[in-house]
């Protein structure tokens, strides 16, 4: 279509789209899920996101019926004349081009194109097959600075930008390269001078292209570091890819960059609540990369809302995240005075204080005696526990919970300990591992009271606090629905940070469900995949009975872990709607609970279908019999493999032979002319013996000739 198309080529493509426009004028049945502003308001959404698919169908059409320009594609030169390497004067279109291959009537030669054969079953890989919707953040605006989404080059300059960035996720210094220098790829008319400024569009004419290739390459970017329901790499590698743009170009990059982050700030409220933390992620791991460089004044209105507003709530996460990747004072310093104040003096505070220093708070001399015995390396087991046990006896005694009070005791103390790294708490609860996992079969609230234990004494450092519940997780201290009571619960301990009427707006809330969710979506995905292992359901496994017993087993173990994962996002489900139905003080505060209560349930309905669709009963059977097609698939092309291995094998060892054959001839006929080269230098030396002879002997016939002569002289 870019070169000549024909009248045939036309009219198979517009059948082509006849078929297609049913399919893609269908909308899929999730579609709404994969929307990045979920909400029912039309007029509140930034900009209308389409699906991939329908907008297509769409700019195909127009394209057909406009004879299909292509602008954006750059042209197949027109030789005139049928003369290589010439162009008639005034026509615009036609350009030398000597790469052009020419017939002998001055025709440009056509190539066939290969056919394509497609198998009956596709497998689908890693990724669902999610409806795409087109995310865009600076597309349909009053100013054009990228195609927009009723033109065909907002799809086909996107598709080759994400290509790259997916394809070549090896290489980010050459990624970032290329969206660089975009413009080089399309028609010369596409794009504006690179960093022109984004005012200086408003004076060009209609005839001039407006589209701002960083834009464009920006704009790319963002919709696949912000892609619904996972992106295709981790997130930080869309992180690095915009990094190395902004040194590359930082003058043409900052400028498009910075209204891209202005357009996400404005569209938080409506924002989908899992795109918000991914946004909040990129936002703090840029600027660290900046030396924490931003026009922060900017935001000054939003300090006066309250802490549950999804800006307010975003300002004061990106400074927490700010201050994980640095330190307070670095962090202060880098912000306007107002902001730096929402910093709280806790938060200065590298250890905590341990609160049974205190002489005013309850069980301090016991929580104190317990915290020497732990530090204490000649202390034994017995003895800690023996400890432990008189606190439980005494609070029993004064009408408390003691098996909550001495587990607050020793999770203090353990945190307490394990203040200083990571590495040092990992220690510490690996000590007193057994001591703990007894907890929790034993008391369900004191099971509780680890969590709250670990977050009251990391209040101002949530992000610590949430990293030792992970860990606590992986040591089954805790289970994933103590975790979601805990959090999801109106009662729970708020971070010092954020503290707010509902815990929804908490980040570090919504982090710990997530890492817990995800953490028990991946084992069930791992069972899901062990059970569909192509080497479990050959025949030689299941025919015996322990491999028929072994399938049982982690079939068994499928279905309770499904049906565990299924229980936790209902429970959660349902305390967001619980949490949603509180009453506050004022309607304002009501209206913010609504908002954060919608984005939950639609963030974590989303996560219910994309496990279903991944683990699910009807997700695993289809993953069985493809992986058994892949399997067999597999098997024939190993056996064709081992064949063609054989075969050349077979070739190699003819060539050996032959050329061994060979060597063997010219050995032997070298020999032979050694041998014969040999006789005749031998019969050659003899008769230069035998001439030597004769000499010799001719000489002493002379020298007995000339003795007897000599002799009769001498007689005479």
């Amino acid at each position: 279509m870019v070169a000549t198309p024909t009248s045939a080529t036309k009219e198979k493509i517009e059948q082509l789209l006849q078929k297609t426009d049913i399919v893609a004028s269908t909308p899929h049945a999730l579609e709404s899920l994969a929307d990045p502003y979920p909400t029912d308001d039309q007029d509140a959404k930034p900009m209308a996101c389409l699906s991939l698919l329908s907008m297509l169908q769409r700019q195909l059409q127009d394209e057909a019926a406009s004879d299909w320009p292509l602008t954006c594609l750059p042209k197949i030169s027109k030789i005139a004349s049928g003369v290589k390497g010439s162009t008639e004067k005034g026509d615009e279109e036609a350009k030398t081009n000597d790469d052009i291959d020419m017939n002998d009537d001055g025709s440009q030669e056509r190539h066939p194109f290969p056919t394509v054969t497609l198998p009956q079953t596709v497998n689908p890989g890693e990724r669902l097959l999610f409806p795409q919707i087109y995310y865009s953040v600076f597309a349909d605006q009053e100013v054009e600075s990228v195609p927009p989404t009723s033109s065909i080059a907002s799809t086909l300059i996107r598709d080759s930008i994400v290509d790259t960035i997916n394809l070549v996720d090896y290489n980010r210094t050459f990624v970032g390269k290329f969206i660089i220098e975009l413009d080089n790829y399309w028609a010369p008319d596409t794009f504006v001078k690179r960093a022109t400024p984004f005012d200086k569009l408003r004076d060009i004419t209609a005839e001039n292209p407006k589209w701002k290739p960083e834009d464009m390459a920006i704009d790319a970017v963002f919709s696949q570091m912000l892609q619904l329901p996972s992106p295709h790499h981790k997130p930080a590698y869309y992180h690095s890819v915009i990094m190395e743009a902004c040194k590359l170009a930082p003058s043409a990059i900052a400028p498009s960059l910075g209204r891209a982050i202005r357009f996400s700030f404005r569209s938080l409220p409506v924002m989908d609540l899992e795109l918000v933390y991914r946004f909040t992620d990129w936002f703090a791991h840029h600027v660290s990369n900046f030396e924490f460089r931003w026009k922060w004044v900017e935001w000054a209105p939003e300090i006066e809302l309250p802490n549950s507003h999804p800006k307010k709530a975003f300002i004061r996460n990106v400074i927490d995240k700010e201050i994980r990747l640095s330190f307070p004072k670095r962090i202060a310093d880098s912000l306007p005075p107002d902001f730096a104040a929402m910093i709280e003096k806790g938060q200065y505070n590298d250890e905590p204080d341990f609160k049974y220093s205190s002489s005013s708070t309850p069980f301090a001399q016991q929580g104190q005696a317990v915290l020497g015995l732990l530090k204490d390396k000649s202390s034994s087991s017995e003895q800690i526990q023996s400890s432990l046990d008189d606190i439980h006896q005494s609070a029993n005694s004064q009408g408390l919970d003691g098996s909550v009070i001495s587990t607050d005791i020793l999770m203090t103390s353990i945190c307490h300990i394990g203040s200083k790294s990571l590495s040092h708490v990992l220690s510490s609860i690996e000590k007193n591992r057994e001591r703990l996992l007894a907890i929790g079969p034993t008391s369900e609230a004191a099971r509780q009271q680890i969590i709250t234990s670990v977050m009251e004494y990391w209040s101002y450092h949530s992000g610590q606090a949430v990293n030792i519940v992970d860990k606590l997780l992986n040591y089954t201290i805790v289970t994933p629905q103590s975790v979601i009571e805990w959090a999801l619960s109106p009662t729970s301990t708020p971070s010092s940070s954020f503290s707010s009427t509902t815990p929804l707006s908490n980040p570090a809330v919504f982090e710990m469900i997530w890492l817990t969710m995800t953490k028990v979506a991946k084992r069930i995905s791992d069972i899901c995949r062990a059970r569909a292992n192509p080497d479990l359901l050959s025949s030689t496994s299941t025919s015996t009975e322990e491999g028929q017993a072994h399938i049982n087993v982690i079939e068994e173990t499928l279905v309770r872990e499904r049906d565990g994962m299924r229980s936790l996002l209902t429970l959660i489900l349902s305390r967001v709607r619980d949490l949603s139905s509180t009453s506050p003080s004022n309607n304002s505060e009501q209206d913010l609970i609504q908002l954060w209560a919608r984005k939950w349930e639609k963030v974590y309905t989303r996560k219910q279908t994309v496990e279903e669709a991944r683990s699910g009963e009807t997700a695993t059977k289809v993953l069985i019999d493809v992986l058994r097609l892949n399997a067999a698939v597999e098997k024939e092309k190993k056996e064709n493999d081992e064949r063609e291995v054989q075969r050349r094998e077979d070739i190699r060892i003819k060539r050996d032979e032959e050329r061994r054959a060979r060597r063997e001839e010219e050995r032997q006929r070298r020999e032979s002319a050694a041998h014969n080269n040999n006789n005749d230098n031998e019969e050659k030396n003899n008769g230069d013996r035998d001439s030597v002879n004769d000499v010799e002997n001719e000489n002493r016939t002379e020298d007995r000739d000339v003795q007897l002569d000599e002799a009769d002289h001498d007689i005479a």
